[in-house]
């Protein structure tokens, strides 16, 4: 397995929505388990209101068909409610892995 590309999302909750959020991305779990081309799928907490996800990848396919998949989706449905602005998605390249 080659995991050579990933996503990192960031996150700000609106006042009060934190708790909110994080129920929301516990609950994306299920759902990047069942996408074949996701390798690995994080939910994270990095603060109060500041939220992250950060998925892996072997090839653009997989990342694609993510990014267009059920996750982002349902996240601009609540997104409007739960965030503070838009998330700030970043394709990246994985140097190294462990």
């Amino acid at each position: 397995m080659a995991v050579t590309l990933g996503i990192l999302a960031l996150l700000e909750a609106k006042p009060g929505q934190g708790d909110a959020l994080g129920d929301f991305l516990r609950s994306g779990r299920e759902v990047a388990a069942r996408e074949e081309g996701t390798v690995t799928w994080y939910a994270l907490k990095l603060g109060d209101t500041t939220y992250g996800i950060f998925d892996t990848f072997e090839g653009e396919g997989g990342r694609q068909a993510h990014l267009n998949g059920e996750i982002p989706q349902a996240l601009g449905q609540v997104g409007p409610e739960l965030l503070a602005s838009d998330p700030d998605i970043r394709q990246v390249e994985i140097l190294a892995v462990k």
